[in-house]
């Protein structure tokens, strides 16, 4: 079984450097994915009020339990779904997705998008910062943020986000941000890390996985780690979600690195963070 390094948050709490994440999972098929995740060597799941499927992930936590896992073994993350932005909403969003995880307390939660047209995401992220005093929580962070987003909330609130989960891949590498990012000790997670699957074919890729002997997607997210991104890919096969994370027994040479970052064409597969607002 392989495990991933675990990698500290700036208040010391520890994650793992790849994680499984569960977004667009179908909510019938979450708990037993989650559970080949787990049986493989995975600790950390990330999901989303947003992804309908908090209840399996739960369900998959509880039966780890079972078969000899401690709670402290698993890092859960979920997100506050974008309609309960506020102060009072996210208390109560946070109740909710507790409650549908069926867990007395989360390991990390994050605002989903910062919406910025609304202007809520400051008193929500103090609403975090409430979580996080009061122990219900053991770190907070933000997701699509960016540089003015983090700008204010570093000015207006008293905890730095732990993390900030954004959209990174060898066609968009971000590294003004992730940047920003190490300057303030903000971890970098990257979501879609394999760019939706669009980057797998990239004759680039294809041609260092031949080489090595590996599989695109290891290359990729090899990359990832090598760079300092957190990564949290997901798979619906159980050799797809053991392969995700046999990462740790090669390396990418300097020079295939630098082809790597090469790749860079600051193209989104996801939407861009000041577009979304609803």
């Amino acid at each position: 079984m392989q495990r991933a390094p675990k990698v500290p948050l700036n208040n010391g709490v520890e994650i793992d450097a790849v994680g499984y994440g569960v977004y667009k999972v179908p909510p019938a098929d979450t708990a037993d994915l989650c559970t080949l995740a787990l049986e493989a060597g995975y600790r950390t799941l990330d999901t989303a009020a947003m992804y309908g499927n908090e209840a399996g992930v739960g369900e998959a936590v509880r039966r780890a339990l079972a078969g000899g896992l401690t709670r402290s073994d698993i890092f859960v993350t979920t997100k506050v779904f974008n309609r309960d932005q506020g102060y009072d909403s996210t208390l109560r969003a946070f109740d909710s997705s507790l409650e549908l995880l069926g867990l007395e307390y989360l390991d990390l939660y994050l605002i989903h998008w910062p919406l910025p047209e609304r202007g809520l995401y400051v008193e929500t992220y103090r609403a975090l910062e409430q979580l996080y005093r009061d122990g219900r929580v053991r770190a907070i962070g933000v997701s699509n943020f960016q540089r003015p987003h983090l700008e204010r909330l570093l000015d207006e609130t008293g905890v730095v986000p732990a993390l900030n989960q954004i959209e990174v891949h060898p066609y968009l590498q971000q590294r003004e941000l992730r940047a920003f990012h190490a300057e303030h000790g903000i971890a970098t997670q990257a979501w879609s890390p394999l760019g939706r699957g669009h980057v797998l074919t990239d004759p680039v890729i294809t041609g260092i996985a031949s080489d090595l002997d590996r599989t695109p997607a290891q290359v990729i997210l090899r990359w990832h780690l090598d760079g300092g991104n957190l990564v949290i890919p997901k798979a619906s096969s159980a050799e797809r979600i053991q392969g995700n994370l046999d990462l740790f027994d090669f390396i990418l040479t300097p020079d295939r690195r630098a082809a790597l970052d090469g790749l860079e064409r600051g193209h989104r597969f996801g939407s861009h963070p000041d577009r979304v607002n609803s």
